[in-house]
């Protein structure tokens, strides 16, 4: 295998690139990237970055001589349009092909957009670096505010304005935000903490339209007729995979690109971080999951089953994730999505200080926790690890 070809240059596409140099492959590595900039950390873009704690400087996620150092053919600010598996080549949008002998495919994801707001001045995603950039500098004291989803994301931007003295009003249509995730017990906690710190959260609500004059916000309109005046809006109502330009390759593609439990589409294609929809054998499931650290480690799994054909192994993590809201530090491991059951086993939930673990079927599936000693979550990640019955795990808790 002499030409390995990276499509996506963030952190999933740069944790492949380094662990196959670090592994000793020697051959030819082209990393292929749509934004112009070298690789950079994107969970700080809704929290340090936003709140001015961060400079833009403390993003890349390499310095440019580590970068330099991998002798990758670097082909930046460039988007790949399509694949031709058979012919094993990616096509770019200025016409240049590169042919490859392993392709992996780590084109993130894009955040949907309202209908009607494309255009419109003063109405942002949380994205790329530009996209943070553009809002940091429209949150000034005063100003008004509208967060369309109460999702992570855009929980994490109200919490940053709220913080920076902005006027905050968040929407959400689902009567508890992250219920779908976390449980409604849970996710009323990790809400309350809005409602503590002066966001105007109204859930329940659907929007209708985004108001604008001469190009620029002024106003979101709700289904039920009331106007909420904004300077600007944020929305977080999720995001979808960038597979468009896989559509006429063949790959198979559904609500990301299929893979194998080893991260492998078809034969020689694999798909690594957030565009991925991987079968992980721990919980006997498919996932795609759009967390930073599931990129890097799925990045360093494809790295070695690429250079060690015959000893391959399933990629099968517990995935991680966390969130930084006020003084909340949320903490979860495992796969809550699906859940049947939620116990609080540590803590309280008034005060936003506790554990709460996740029973899908007959097994500890999950735990969540705020405010907590991160030592004390990664004990019930080993047992996650370890495939434990819920009753084991439910009566260690009540035991300790």
């Amino acid at each position: 295998m002499n030409r390995i070809a990276v499509v996506g240059a963030s952190a999933g596409g740069l944790a492949t690139s380094e662990a196959l140099r670090r592994l000793g492959y020697d051959g030819e590595l082209t990393l292929i990237g749509e934004e112009e900039h070298l690789p950079y950390d994107r969970p700080p873009l809704s929290k340090q970055i936003l709140s001015g704690e961060w400079g833009i400087e403390k993003l890349p996620l390499r310095a440019r001589e580590d970068i330099e150092s991998l002798k990758l053919d670097l082909r930046l600010g460039v988007r790949a349009n399509g694949v031709e598996v058979e012919g094993r080549s990616v096509r770019l949008a200025n016409g240049d092909a590169v042919d490859y002998d392993a392709l992996v495919i780590a084109t993130g994801v894009r955040p949907r957009r309202l209908l009607g707001s494309e255009g419109v001045s003063g109405v942002h995603v949380l994205r790329t670096l530009e996209d943070a950039v553009a809002l940091k500098q429209r949150l000034v004291v005063g100003r008004r505010l509208v967060v369309v989803g109460a999702g992570f994301i855009g929980a994490e931007a109200a919490a940053v304005a709220r913080g920076l003295g902005l006027e905050v009003t968040m929407l959400e249509p689902a009567p508890v935000p992250l219920a779908h995730a976390v449980g409604p017990e849970v996710g009323r906690a990790l809400t309350q903490a809005h409602f503590d710190n002066g966001v105007d959260l109204r859930t329940g609500v659907m929007v209708q339209e985004i108001l604008s004059s001469e190009g620029r916000v002024t106003a979101v309109q709700l289904a039920d007729g009331s106007l909420i005046p904004a300077d600007d809006v944020v929305v977080g109502i999720g995001s979808l995979p960038n597979v468009e330009w896989m559509q006429d390759s063949g790959l198979p593609l559904d609500n990301g690109l299929v893979c194998d439990e080893f991260s492998e589409a078809v034969p020689g294609v694999y798909g690594v971080g957030d565009v991925a929809r991987w079968y992980n054998p721990l919980f006997d499931a498919h996932m795609r999951i759009e967390h930073r650290t599931n990129a890097a480690e799925q990045g360093m799994a494809v790295a070695r089953n690429l250079l060690n054909p015959d000893g391959r192994r399933p990629f099968a993590p517990v995935p991680y994730f966390w969130s930084d809201q006020y003084d909340m530090k949320i903490q979860a491991y495992g796969y809550l999505r699906g859940h049947e059951e939620v116990a609080v086993v540590d803590g309280d939930l008034e005060a936003r200080r506790f554990v709460a673990l996740y029973r899908t079927g007959d097994r500890l599936a999950g735990v969540l926790s705020v405010g907590m000693p991160p030592k004390v979550i990664r004990t019930w990640r080993a047992a996650i690890a370890a495939r434990s019955p819920w009753t084991d795990a439910i009566g260690g808790a009540v035991a300790a």
